[in-house]
């Protein structure tokens, strides 16, 4: 049984999971974007009993008429996201938040109907150890 381990970017909000992930997808919704301010979120699903917050209380904000998304109230961090209609007993965890991001590899791309048009080609872009040289 895995183990994984995580928390925000303050260290205020700390959580743990027992249990194997149903999917670990890389989301490209509007709404997940506009959250995390990112062009697309991990999220690695799990019945919602294998995780356990250990340190802290995530804020709670009502993203839509059923969607929950917990997040640090210090920081900032996106970390759950729940939705009871669509996916009873299901918790959705924000995959960068791990302590080991690569514990748990991505699998697949949802809504990618939503996807930005350049993200199709962002493996194709230069890439740089750190930060590109200078002009």
């Amino acid at each position: 049984m895995a183990h994984v381990t995580g928390g925000c970017h303050c260290g205020e909000i700390r959580y743990e999971v027992i249990g194997e992930p149903f999917v670990h997808a890389l989301c490209h919704c509007s709404d997940c974007r506009r959250h995390a301010g990112a062009p697309m979120v991990g999220w690695t699903m799990y019945a919602e009993e294998a995780v356990k917050v250990i340190k802290g209380q995530p804020k709670v904000y009502r993203s839509s008429e059923h969607g929950r998304r917990h997040f640090c109230a210090n920081c900032g961090t996106g970390l759950f996201y729940i939705n009871g209609n669509m996916l009873p007993g299901i918790i959705d965890i924000q995959s960068g938040t791990y302590d080991d991001p690569d514990a748990v590899p991505a699998v697949v791309h949802i809504q990618v109907a939503e996807r930005l048009r350049w993200m199709e080609a962002a493996h194709e872009l230069p890439t740089f150890d750190r930060y590109p040289p200078p002009p």
